[in-house]
């Protein structure tokens, strides 16, 4: 974003920015734009999004602490309460909520609006991907929106398209209060190196598999070595049954050794030097059902 929306004698302003919604509406598109850096995946499928995930824009005249979060869904078992419990948190210090939707989205979000409607924080609308309203139908959506909910702002974009997103930010820096930074301004997260990673190759998964396997799936890093030509990297593949393992592993090795080309790849761009990467698959029966191991796993916010 361009910074030089803030003139140098504008008192410093910082806040937290939760970017809520249902799943696959362009949350971690919008986060990611909004920072300019790719700190959360994106893949086609729901429910990507399993964590909080902070991104920090700093300037010397703000600081723009952004949370990503999982999509609002019903929980049917523990992980699907945990990802929600990172909802809420997320709720809790936010100075300004994004409710992201989608132009294409029927008015049925009752589930996201029963999370914010009691909270006494300002709340922008955001209808996302218009670059794909062809029929001109968006001016009738943004009328019905408005009316149903009352937001304090409906802005209208494309995260992808990166249509609008100047005006967006404006208005989001309007919104901070006037308050010191609460990070170093070189400090782009709260997440560590060994998320990013289990994150990267996680994201692999969702690309290369089908049906239950992406989501019966949890990436477990158990070694992260950071030497001077190379990073080594050694992670546990968790599944909840045999026959997944055998599907993930595929035939001759061949599906994992895929997944293993492709996320070697990306963790190389993303950390910038040569990565060796050992994937170990191994049985973690119901592991997504028991919350003594979701907490484990870094899902107890």
């Amino acid at each position: 974003m361009e910074n030089q929306l803030v003139n140098e004698n504008t008192p410093h302003r910082a806040g937290f920015v939760s970017i809520i919604g249902k799943p696959n509406v362009g949350k971690s598109t919008l986060m990611n734009r909004l920072v300019g850096e790719k700190l959360s995946i994106i893949t086609a499928k729901a429910q990507t999004t399993r964590h909080r995930i902070m991104g920090i824009l700093s300037s010397p005249d703000f600081q723009i602490v952004y949370s990503d979060t999982p999509g609002v869904i019903n929980p049917k078992y523990e992980l699907h309460k945990s990802m929600m419990r990172f909802v809420h948190s997320s709720l809790e210090d936010a100075d300004l909520i994004l409710w992201v939707t989608d132009w294409q989205e029927k008015f049925d979000e009752n589930e996201v609006w029963e999370k914010i409607k009691e909270v006494d924080t300002p709340i922008f609308l955001i209808i996302n991907k218009i670059d794909l309203d062809k029929s001109n139908e968006l001016a009738a959506k943004l009328t019905e929106w408005q009316t149903r909910f009352a937001p304090e702002n409906i802005i209208a974009i494309s995260a992808l398209k990166n249509k609008n997103l100047d005006v967006l930010f404006q208005k989001i820096l309007e919104k901070m209060p006037l308050h010191p930074p609460y990070f170093p301004e070189d400090e782009l997260t709260d997440r560590s190196e060994r998320f990013f990673a289990s994150e990267i190759i996680r994201e692999k998964i969702f690309e290369n598999y089908q049906q239950e396997i992406p989501y019966a799936c949890e990436v477990i890093i158990q070694d992260f070595k950071d030497k001077e030509d190379i990073l080594v990297i050694r992670t546990d593949i968790l599944v909840e049954r045999d026959t997944q393992k055998g599907i993930l592993i595929g035939k001759k090795g061949e599906s994992l050794k895929k997944l293993g080309v492709e996320a070697r790849q990306e963790l190389e761009k993303f950390f910038g030097k040569k990565v060796f990467l050992e994937q170990f698959v191994k049985v973690e029966e119901d592991w997504r059902k028991k919350k003594n191991k979701l907490d484990y796993f870094g899902y107890n916010p």
